[in-house]
């Protein structure tokens, strides 16, 4: 046991997915399966407030960080793993089970990792698997393979450049704190941060950042699609509920997401589109609670996630189930497939329903969370718009996905019910919204503040009516607009995003800019060329022997004079550099130990690895003085005294205060404490006045415009 809780959760799935090409058949799809089965077993191993933590080149990464966030997230991604793996149990091609697997194994990695530069590399992992889950459909389909190509390298670019844009805000953040510990950061003070909740920002889709996933997933394969609306957005919900909740700017920001898809959902006709453009509304409502911050916010945040994570998968594998039999996912070549594929029809619905948030399903029991944490903030025109987004959810996802494609106009279609393994696979999702609507308490267990989860109540009169009521004039409001013929008709058309920007006028300036580029590289080249030849002759002309002073040979006396010039110029250089050097070295130093002295003194109290590393690194400074180094040594034994001190001070803590029934042991261990605490104060009592006067006087001398700590 002590063995495997040294992997990381996920890790079982990504070094499985390695021999997937080793299987053949059905025992490739069975080996498939049983990965998120043991991996989840693997997670079970963990309990909550375990740590694994690892050194790389010099640096502590904390591997493994179980607390009740990265929990609810992880068991989610392990149920949705398992789900996707069932509903691909047709697929023949390993490619699309090794992204899969090495996808979701990633995604669980990531969030579980304690520190930023783990984080990365997870990160970047799930961009550079979840591709080839796009590729995978113009393997199937040859006479899409370009267009596939295209939106996949889109996407590619896209993720990777969120990659970029953590990795800098990590370097910023490790240079500003010494530190890479992955937890609550502030936009204003914390540097690197505006770059790390840029790059969350793009993979949760956020306004004018959001295009990739209605250009990328609707072009993934049956299953793949499936796959990649579980686990990148819900990574980066995670992430800022890590490190960003509470950031006012987050409840606009999300506002604005669940509200702007509504009218490119109506209007689209590819369905796995339309349920792309949902995928952002339902994102909305996470981004809100985030930035809310309260424990009943970040409650429905995860909780919603959860429920999302179940009933998108639900309806984008009843869309994927009707592609997969009819080849399309056009509304206006759909209808009256409830005939041919009743069970797919009723799993829609169910669907449907959990994403409409109707009472008894599972979006109703986490929606309401948010909402609720809106209201109680106060916060009346978010709270507005929240229940517009519904009402919104309800028409285009919750009424016209079901309605048009397996309703509406019949098109003749006659197809077969869809496979038995992707039946199952809706059954079980299907299962679940239903379980999570009727027993919330299940879930609200696993939630990070289960406190709060405890004392909130879903089914209260006003949520239900409330709830009712909307879902019903929103319903009224379909059935009207349809039979007036008002309801945007469904249309083959392509519907112009804010990626237009991007992807015609930017494309044109960067064709145009290389262009221009080119142009002037020529030209350049081409005058670079004709200087250096005029150059050259001119040399030829007036100086190649046996005429000009350059061609006729120098005496023994004037080449030993000229050497001798040489080296008096060079040695009165060096003694001039030298003469001024050393003041320079010394300010420097000193500046540098300042620096040092600053960076141990700006960590938090209880951050003692942090602490502990800063205090060796300044015990390792180089310095060249025996002043400097003085106040080096001071500083360092005083502030290795102080860490010493708030050690013993936790511990003794954390022992508590002695009592009749308190054992030997911890009694001696206490003792132990309070001796090593008073011998630590007394070193800190020796040094402190050396450490404080010196870098008083290095400062006021060389950086007078710094500020000390006492």
């Amino acid at each position: 046991m002590n063995a495997l809780t040294q992997l990381f959760p996920g890790a079982l799935m990504i070094l499985g997915a390695c021999f997937v090409p080793l299987f053949r058949g059905r025992a490739r799809s069975a080996y498939v399966l049983a990965l998120p089965l043991l991996s989840a077993a693997h997670l079970a191993l963990f309990s909550l407030g375990h740590q694994g933590s690892a050194t790389l080149f010099g640096y502590t990464l904390e591997l493994v960080r179980v607390d009740a966030l990265s929990r609810i997230f992880g068991v989610i991604f392990h149920i949705a793993a398992f789900l996707c793996c069932l509903y691909a149990f047709h697929v023949k091609r390993p490619l699309e089970h090794v992204a899969t697997l090495v996808y979701a194994g990633a995604a669980i990695g990531a969030t579980f990792a304690g520190d930023l530069l783990t984080l990365f590399v997870f990160w970047e992992l799930t961009a550079l698997s979840s591709v080839f889950l796009i590729l995978a459909r113009g393997l199937d389909e040859p006479e899409r393979r370009e267009r596939v190509f295209r939106v996949s390298m889109r996407y590619l670019v896209i993720q990777v450049g969120s990659g970029v844009l953590l990795l800098a805000g990590t370097l910023l953040y490790y240079q500003g704190t010494r530190s890479l510990h992955f937890g609550r950061m502030n936009l204003e003070e914390s540097p690197g941060a505006l770059f790390i909740f840029l790059a969350f920002g793009i993979k949760a889709a956020f306004p004018l950042l959001h295009n990739w996933v209605q250009d990328a997933y609707p072009e993934a394969s049956v299953s793949g699609t499936v796959v990649l609306a579980s686990f990148t957005t819900k990574l980066a919900i995670y992430a800022l509920a890590r490190g960003f909740a509470g950031t006012d700017v987050l409840i606009p920001i999300g506002a604005c997401m669940t509200a702007f898809p509504i009218f490119f959902a109506v209007l689209e006709n590819d369905l796995r589109r339309v349920l792309a453009y949902s995928l952002n509304n339902q994102l909305g409502y996470m981004v809100v609670g985030i930035g809310v911050g309260t424990e009943l916010a970040i409650n429905g945040a995860a909780a919603h996630a959860f429920a999302h994570i179940l009933y998108k998968g639900l309806l984008l594998m009843s869309m994927g189930a009707v592609l997969y039999r009819t080849g399309t996912i056009k509304a206006s070549e759909l209808g009256g497939l409830h005939k041919s594929m009743p069970l797919t029809t009723a799993f829609c619905i169910i669907g449907a329903l959990s994403i409409s948030a109707f009472p008894g399903l599972s979006g109703f029991v986490t929606k309401s969370m948010i909402v609720s944490a809106v209201g109680e903030a106060h916060l009346l025109v978010i709270f507005g718009v929240l229940l517009f987004a519904s009402a919104g959810v309800c028409d285009h996802s919750g009424i016209k996905i079901p309605f048009f494609t397996f309703f509406a106009h019949d098109q003749g279609w006659k197809v077969q019910e869809a496979p038995k393994h992707m039946l199952l696979a809706m059954g079980l999702a299907a299962a679940l919204c239903i379980g999570i609507g009727v027993f919330p308490s299940a879930l609200y267990a696993l939630l990070p503040f289960p406190e709060a989860a405890a004392q909130y109540h879903a089914y209260e009169t006003t949520h239900v009516l409330t709830m009712l009521q909307l879902l019903f004039f929103a319903g009224l409001a379909f059935i009207t607009l349809v039979r007036l013929g008002v309801y945007p008709p469904e249309l083959p058309a392509i519907n112009l995003d804010t990626d237009y920007f991007y992807r015609r006028p930017l494309k044109r300036f960067v064709v145009e800019s290389y262009a221009l580029a080119s142009w002037v590289r020529e030209r350049t080249w081409g005058m670079a060329l004709g200087l250096r030849g005029r150059a050259l002759a001119s040399l030829r002309r007036n100086h190649e022997p046996p005429r000009g002073r350059l061609g006729e040979p120098w005496t023994a006396g004037a080449t030993t004079l000229f050497a001798a010039l040489m080296l008096f110029t060079l040695l009165l250089l060096t003694s001039s550099a030298g003469c001024g050097g050393g003041e320079d070295a010394e300010a420097n130093d000193a500046r540098l130990l300042l620096d040092r002295v600053g960076a141990i003194e700006g960590v938090p109290e209880q951050a003692f690895e942090a602490r502990m590393e800063r205090v060796e690194v300044l015990r390792r400074l180089p310095l060249r003085g025996e002043s400097l180094i003085a106040v080096r040594e001071a500083c360092a034994e005083m502030h290795g005294a102080l860490l010493e001190a708030d050690v013993q001070n936790a511990l003794i803590h954390s022992i508590g205060a002695p009592d009749e029934d308190t054992p030997a042991e911890e009694l001696a261990r206490l003792e132990r404490a309070f001796t090593a605490a008073e011998a630590a104060a007394a070193r800190v009592v020796v040094h402190r006045d050396a450490c404080v006067d010196g870098t008083a006087t290095l400062r006021a001398r060389y950086a007078p415009d710094r500020r000390g700590s006492e």
